[in-house]
């Protein structure tokens, strides 16, 4: 089985890279994509999504240095939904994007470099396990 989703969005915070005890760097970010609309009585509805990404390997490196708040870009991934109680028993959830490909559209906070707007990275491998990495 496959399933990919693709978010277009604008980042929330500029993006955060670590190193993994083996060396693999992952990039974790948010981005927030936001609906608008008309509703019956002709008053204007808004509905903001939060969706949380990680990168990984090259591609991690990548968003970490080309991406900042408020950038627009185009996540295709995997996803994945977890829902758990909050410590005041209110039910909550997150949206996490695994990312495969990232492409930078430009807008606010735009970062301009050797990538440029408009430009494509791809990731060919998810975050799989530590064993099967090829460092």
């Amino acid at each position: 089985m496959y399933q990919t989703t693709i978010v277009v969005g604008h980042l929330g915070r500029d993006p955060e890279m670590r190193y993994l005890p083996n060396g693999t760097p992952v990039t974790e970010f948010s981005i927030a994509t936001t609906r608008r609309w008309t509703n019956a009585n002709g008053e204007q509805q808004e509905k903001t999504t939060w969706f949380r990404v990680k990168a990984w390997r090259k591609l991690a490196e990548t968003c970490n240095q080309y991406l900042a708040k408020g950038r627009l870009v185009l996540v295709e991934g995997e996803i994945d939904a977890s829902a758990w109680s909050g410590q005041d028993g209110t039910p909550r959830a997150t949206l996490e994007l695994t990312a495969r490909n990232v492409k930078f559209l430009g807008g606010r906070g735009e970062r301009e470099g050797a990538f440029g707007p408009g430009a494509e990275m791809a990731e060919p491998e998810g975050p799989g396990n530590e064993e099967d990495l090829p460092f």
